[in-house]
């Protein structure tokens, strides 16, 4: 799977942003997807991941209520939509493709995009 992110921006605190992530290759929606990101000086930390079928969600605590992963395997896309965004969101936001909606460590998903960088401003 090759994935390709975008979508990112400069964006005040309370705006919204949608990340979109295309991805190519036949095992696409056969693969949990999710969302990372990493902020400067930080580890990478994981934001959201989504079942192969869509039905299932997991997110880190930060962002529950605020944010919504959400998949279109038609359009082999998936989709980050961050709502009441806050400076604390600001980083480097990365698509991966693993084998399970519950892995949270960035080393349990094999395939990454290149990020799009989110800046949000106070």
């Amino acid at each position: 799977v090759q994935l390709q992110a975008s979508g990112g921006g400069l964006v005040q605190a309370g705006d919204s942003l949608r990340l979109s992530c295309a991805a190519s290759g036949s095992t696409f929606s056969r693969s949990a997807l999710g969302w990372f990101r990493q902020a400067p000086g930080k580890e990478r930390e994981f934001v959201a991941a989504i079942s192969w079928s869509g039905g299932s969600t997991s997110y880190t605590d930060s962002v529950k209520g605020r944010f919504t992963i959400s998949r279109d395997n038609a359009k082999n896309t998936v989709y980050l939509q961050m709502n009441s965004l806050k400076p604390e969101d600001t980083a480097i936001y990365y698509c991966a493709a693993g084998r399970h909606y519950t892995f949270r460590s960035a080393g349990e998903y094999a395939h990454w995009g290149q990020g799009t960088l989110v800046t949000v401003s106070s």
